[in-house]
């Protein structure tokens, strides 16, 4: 290949640059708010099951203009956004998924995110144990997530409820670390172009292998693609048949998890019950800090997350476009939580 270069530097951010919550906070007004209740009654009227419903379900004729503008400076800008205003307590669950569902199509088309082919999943504690080799992020409860990416273009998460403390949105921007071991490591940046093993958590397709290979970073059309799973690359390793990670692949990833947590270089979100989260999944690496439920009190910690495919990016890297066997089981996960139970 050749030698790593800078990419897309006008997407690179320091957290005192977005220390300003008012920059990636985007506010729906009165206006906004009505045309998405009327937009969720129209959907309705067709079904409550969100797999039935498309964008064209969800008419947004003036919010429609500004969710476009959002999704390319997702893609273009910033590439992290927290939408605020939609109140919770006016809505059931059910409605707030649809709400979400509707909003998501507007960015983008919606992939399947695990072997159960959901499209809309959950990110709540499901009795997973941190060390069951199986386990997703999504399904682990109380612990901090390290920084890593998923599987799509945008990764969305809607907050349902919060646990009784913690749990706080951490982003971090991979682009600025990417330019930065350019910079500095060229050596690390070159490594983390070369293929890397990430396990599949058992997810993989009948008789197929137990990891899947691809770099960190990819350069493509001018853009920098990244897939960045610290803890599925470091799971590999129980596979005897998987790639074993070099001195310079290891210092290479260790560097690029030291650099995410960097205080420089990542922000914290605090998402209250009827926020939504979206991100580009290329350009941002993505966590969370250690939360508390209190099930009792009806405080668990409940998010629903979409993985979207936007129309922003025309084209990218032929790992990236959507062939997972995943998609044939597409459906969509329903727990309910804490009040919500």
């Amino acid at each position: 290949m050749n030698e790593p270069r800078i990419l897309e530097a006008h997407c690179e951010w320091t957290r005192d640059e977005v220390a300003d919550e008012e920059l990636w906070t985007e506010r729906f007004t009165d206006a906004e708010l009505a045309e998405l209740d009327a937009s969720l009654r129209h959907a309705r009227q067709h079904s409550d099951d969100v797999l039935d419903l498309t964008k064209d379900d969800f008419p947004l004729p003036t919010l429609a203009a500004r969710l476009a503008r959002i999704e390319n400076d997702l893609i273009n800008g910033r590439g992290f956004v927290r939408l605020r205003g939609i109140d919770r307590a006016a809505y059931t669950a059910n409605e707030m998924e649809l709400l979400y569902w509707g909003i998501g199509a507007h960015l983008g088309t919606p992939w399947a995110q695990n072997k159960h082919g959901h499209v809309l999943g959950d990110v709540t504690d499901q009795g997973k144990a941190y060390d069951d080799p199986t386990a997703r992020g999504n399904e682990l409860g109380g612990v901090a997530l390290p920084f890593h990416c998923d599987g799509s273009d945008l990764v969305g998460l809607l907050c349902l409820e919060n646990g009784r403390s913690g749990g706080l949105s951490a982003v971090s921007n991979s682009v600025r670390i990417h330019n930065r071991l350019v910079r500095e490591r060229p050596d690390l940046a070159a490594a983390l172009y070369e293929p890397f093993p990430y396990d599949f958590r058992g997810e993989q397709d009948d008789n197929a292998s137990a990891f899947y290979s691809m770099p960190v970073f990819t350069d493509w059309g001018d853009r920098l693609f990244v897939r960045c799973i610290p803890p599925y690359i470091w799971a590999s390793q129980r596979h005897a048949d998987a790639p074993r990670l070099t001195d310079v692949q290891v210092e290479a990833l260790r560097t690029v998890e030291s650099m995410a947590t960097e205080p420089d270089n990542h922000v914290l979100m605090d998402l209250q019950p009827g926020d939504i989260q979206f991100i580009n999944n290329f350009h941002v690496l993505h966590g969370r800090t250690a939360y508390e439920d209190d099930r009792a009190a009806g405080k668990v910690r409940h998010l629903k997350r979409l993985w979207l495919e936007t129309t922003v990016l025309q084209d990218r890297p032929p790992y990236f476009r959507n062939r997972s066997h995943w998609e044939s089981r597409r459906s969509a996960s329903r727990l309910r939580t804490g009040a919500d139970a």
